[in-house]
């Protein structure tokens, strides 16, 4: 039944003014619009409108233009030919798949690839860092990757970061189905092996760099054993401490060790401080010695050449010589006396001493050293 046929009724039943129908026919619609008539919208003469144009479009009842369908088919080419232009980024690196493997790639700018379903384009950011956390984020917490077990059988609560960069595009596109998951399950397992060969103490305090060094070795020879395109930047522990039910106990523990290492450090202080004192004295005392051995060596020349003079004098006037040494010897000797000796022969008047004459004269302040040898004293030879 076709549904331009007014004579039989429809799926909205028979038109109005049919045969069926002995109504009058509804209003004509005025031009640009109106209010309908109660009958509703008629689809059939909006069909057989569409229908009309079509036609003509096509070239009329007798069949389709070949013109149309060569401008519809250039457009259709050109618009497919267009979609192998694509632009790669500075930071980025395309890899180019025909039928979906890889057969080449290109740099930054404008390229092109063959269209679908012949070529397809990767785009790769091997510029940029990626980051990778294991045991939790600054907000939530993951008990099940930073809880681990250091060489002393000890827990420790481990939270790092892995910074990461794509070394190879092709390797990282088809060497692993996520290499984001990758890389982080090589962290896990490299960062539980390296802290399992340490003990605790070094990874909570001074041994973090090594640990950190350790760990991004070990996870760059996994990675490049299974060809995955990706290079290890930096691995980062930004927290590591006991658990949370003895971290009391750490800290009463390294609150102890920098006391004792605090006091090692002042015996230290105060060991050196003596040594370097007793090293500055013995070295005064030292110089000392040896001034005094010149001194006494210079001395004893001095006076065994003195001796050799007064020999000399003497040998010549004996008499005189000894009159000279026994003046000299007595002026030595009575030089801090307080006693007066006067010449008394052929004084006829009384002799007046003045005052400061028996006063007792002052010691001279002689510095304590070592004990000089006493000189001998020459011993005049008898007149020949």
């Amino acid at each position: 039944m076709p549904w331009n046929d007014n004579a039989n009724p429809g799926p909205w039943g028979t038109p109005p003014g049919g045969d069926g129908d002995k109504r009058d026919p509804p209003a004509r619609r005025p031009p640009g619009g109106g209010p309908r008539g109660p009958g509703g919208p008629d689809l059939n003469a909006g069909f057989e409108r569409l229908i009309r144009r079509l036609r003509d479009l096509m070239g009329g009842p007798g069949g389709i233009r070949p013109g149309i369908v060569a401008g519809v088919a250039g457009v259709a080419f050109a618009a497919w030919a267009l979609s192998g232009i694509y632009l790669v980024q500075p930071s980025e690196q395309a890899v180019v798949l025909t039928f979906g493997r890889y057969s080449g790639w290109s740099g930054p700018g404008m390229n092109y690839h063959l269209p679908a379903p012949f070529q397809s384009v990767e785009k790769v950011a091997i510029t940029t860092l990626n980051y990778a956390d294991i045991g939790g984020s600054q907000t939530a917490d993951a008990p099940a990757e930073s809880l681990m077990l250091t060489g002393d059988e000890q827990i420790i609560d481990l939270d790092f970061r892995v910074t990461w960069r794509i070394a190879d595009p092709v390797k990282y596109l088809f060497a692993t189905r996520d290499p984001a998951q990758a890389v982080k399950a090589v962290a896990e397992s490299a960062m539980r092996e390296v802290v399992g060969r340490t003990p605790l103490q070094p990874i909570i305090s001074t041994g973090r760099g090594e640990v950190q060094r350790q760990t991004a070795d070990l996870m760059q020879k996994t990675l490049d054993s299974w060809d995955a395109g990706i290079s290890i930047v930096e691995v980062q522990i930004r927290s590591a401490n006991p658990p949370a039910e003895v971290v009391a106990a750490f800290r009463d523990v390294n609150n102890a060790t920098q006391d004792a290492d605090g006091a090692v450090n002042e015996a230290n202080i105060y060991r050196n401080r003596v040594i370097n004192e007793a090293k500055g004295d013995a070295a005064t005392i030292t110089n000392r010695a040896q001034g005094y051995r010149e001194q006494a060596v210079r001395d004893a020349t001095g006076e065994a050449a003195r001796f050799n003079q007064v020999l000399t004098e003497y040998r010549r006037a004996p008499g005189v010589t000894r009159d000279r040494l026994y003046i000299e010897t007595m002026q030595q000797v009575l030089q801090s006396s307080n006693k007066v000796v006067i010449d008394a022969k052929g004084a006829s008047a009384p002799i007046i001493l003045p005052p400061d004459a028996f006063r007792p004269k002052a010691q001279p302040q002689v510095e304590v050293g070592p004990a000089q040898p006493q000189a001998a004293q020459p011993q005049p030879k008898a007149a020949q």
